[in-house]
Parts: C-alpha cells; sequence; structure tokens
C-alpha cells in the first residue's frame, strides 16, 4: 500500500489515528500520532477512509415535533337587539344603469326566544303573501321577495309575534309601510354606503300581559312613517278634527303648504291607529273652505286598503265639513 508525506494513517492494532512525517525505506514510514513521533511498518497501518464511511456517526437526537396547542376561545354571549324586518335589494343592469329589480324579506330573531309569527303582505286590499311558523332564538329567516314597482304601492306588512317560551309575556303585532321617499333614500344607502340591507325593528322586546288601566296617560303617538303597534300608540279617535287651530299653536306662522301637510300627517297618523285597534269608523272633520283639505282626504281614503267606504254627506251637527269612515278587516 503507497503513502505519502501528509497521509492520514490509521494503525491497525490501537485504531489510533496519525499522520505520515517522512518515508523511511520501502518498508516503513515516519508517523506523527498524538504529538509523538516514531517508525512504523507499512503493514501495521491503513488508510482511515474505510473506517470513516462505515462507522456510525451518533446522531444527535431530534427534540419531538411541538404541536401547537389550540387556544381555547370563549365564544361571545349575543346581545339580545329585536325582531326585525331585513330588506335586501337586488339590482339589475338596465341599460347603462344599476337598478332595484325587487326586495328580498327576511325575519330576524336577535332575542334569546324562540317566537311563533304570523306574516301577511297586503296590495291593494289584497293578501298576496302568507306564512306563519316559528322561528328559533338568533335565527334568520328568508320569507318571500317583493317586486320593487309594487313597493311604489306601499304595500302594508303585517305581522304578529308570539313569545311561545312563556305564556304571561303579551303577543305583539303590527303593520309596516313604507313610504317611496323613505325607500328612496334606504336604497340610497345600499348603494353608496356599502350598506348590504335595511331593516325596520319590530319588537325590542316582549312585555308582560296587563290589565289596561283606566286612569294610565296615553303613550306619546309615534311618527307615521315605519312601524305602529298596539303598545306603542295613543288611543283611537273616533272623531279627528282637523283644523290647524286644533292640532297646533303655532298656526300662525305657518305657510298653507305646511299647514296641509300637517293636516295630513295627522290624517295618516290616526287613520293607522285606528286600523292598528281595528276601529269600525271615525268622523274626519275638514271643514268646508275652498274644498282643498276635503279632496287630499278623500285622496288619502281611496289609497287607504281597511277603508271600506266613506261619505261627505250633510249632517245637522258638521253640515258638509265632516267625511264618515268605515273600515274593514279580513
Amino acid at each position: 500500500m503507497k503513502f505519502t508525506v501528509g497521509d492520514k494513517i490509521l494503525l491497525k492494532r490501537t485504531g489510533e489515528e496519525g499522520e505520515v512525517i517522512a518515508l523511511i525505506d520501502k518498508q516503513m514510514l515516519e508517523v506523527e500520532v498524538g504529538g509523538t513521533s516514531f517508525p512504523v511498518y507499512m503493514d501495521d497501518v491503513d488508510h482511515p477512509y474505510l473506517k470513516w464511511f462505515t462507522e456510525k456517526k451518533p446522531q444527535k437526537k431530534m427534540a419531538p415535533p411541538v404541536v401547537p396547542v389550540e387556544k381555547i376561545i370563549e365564544r361571545k354571549q349575543r346581545l339580545a337587539r329585536g325582531i326585525y324586518f331585513s330588506f335586501i335589494p337586488v339590482f339589475k343592469i338596465e341599460g347603462m344603469e344599476e337598478q332595484v329589480d325587487f326586495l328580498k324579506v327576511h325575519l330576524l330573531n336577535e332575542l334569546p326566544v324562540d317566537v311563533r309569527f304570523a306574516y301577511d303582505l297586503k296590495l291593494d286590499q289584497k293578501s298576496v303573501f302568507r306564512h306563519e311558523g316559528m322561528l328559533h332564538s338568533f335565527g334568520n329567516l328568508y320569507l318571500h321577495n317583493v317586486p320593487y314597482p309594487d313597493m311604489n304601492d306601499q304595500p302594508r306588512f303585517h305581522w304578529r309575534l308570539t313569545d311561545i317560551s312563556s305564556d304571561k309575556m303579551a303577543p305583539e303585532e303590527g303593520v309596516l309601510r313604507i313610504k317611496p321617499a323613505k325607500l328612496f333614500e334606504h336604497v340610497n344607502n345600499v348603494m353608496f354606503n356599502g350598506d348590504a340591507s335595511f331593516s325596520y325593528l319590530l319588537v325590542e322586546d316582549f312585555v308582560i300581559k296587563k290589565l289596561p288601566q283606566h286612569n294610565e296617560a296615553p303613550m306619546p303617538a309615534p311618527p307615521v312613517e315605519g312601524l305602529i303597534t298596539r303598545h306603542n300608540i295613543e288611543k283611537p279617535k273616533y272623531e279627528l278634527d282637523l283644523h290647524i287651530e286644533e292640532l297646533t299653536k303655532d298656526h300662525a306662522s305657518l305657510t298653507n303648504a305646511q299647514i296641509i301637510t300637517r293636516q295630513l300627517d295627522t290624517l295618516e297618523r290616526y287613520l293607522h291607529i285606528a286600523i292598528v285597534h281595528r276601529q269600525d269608523r271615525m268622523i274626519i272633520i275638514h271643514g268646508l273652505g275652498k274644498g282643498k283639505l276635503k279632496d287630499e282626504v278623500h285622496n288619502m281614503l281611496k289609497r287607504t286598503p281597511e277603508v271600506s267606504r266613506y261619505k261627505n254627506e250633510w249632517s245637522g251637527r258638521y253640515g258638509f265639513g265632516a267625511t264618515e269612515v268605515t273600515f274593514k278587516y279580513k
């Protein structure tokens, strides 16, 4: 076996490794092992490479993989926010413009109780969609689609809700009507503000049943726009006087247009109050004048599905200055 100066060697007897520092003759080498130099026969040394390749190197112990522990996320308690009608406008491309095609109507129960509901959409005195059922707590129910052109006729969304978890709670019911101007505002908000839908609160919470108290002061009337229920309105009037001096003390500063607007808003409010209370009749005092207020009163009565008939006949008490209204309900 040939060696040259500088080769690494392995002593066969001891297994020690060293280095060739000199060639003595053809049979002997001078090697250095551990800082000591001495002569050896070539037959007593070997190249260490085979040992290096065959010797098993101690493997480093690998730490076991650390499996991340999933954090326990505590679910936040959902807040009770009431029961809503939710309207989702669905758009279509008409020419170069995006227009509303229809509204998707949902019923949202954001209360921690299951409820039973009755829903009825009426258009031109006719029921066009009815549905009854149960909606679990924090549930969302799709009801139906309403074509957008039908919203111009101001359909009535009739509803009734009952807390089925307790018979001590009074049922809630009412009618929702959305004015065209308000609907246009909602749609604009959806288009330009990034809102996905708009909604109306029906019930914030159920109340315990109680007997009516005759001495209770009437609750203030809600605005005409939106929701009217039996529990948040004042008592109905069987005789409604629309003379402006009966409606406000500050009428002297009002223009004619402001006066008739105030009169018609009052009429609309008490018509809804009468309907919610299922009133059978009403006397509307509009006076004579030039007949403008009477004509507007009659136009509103024509557009009210629950009005069965009305008549403006002479009477000893009102002359021709009042109209008698008769209601009908299904």
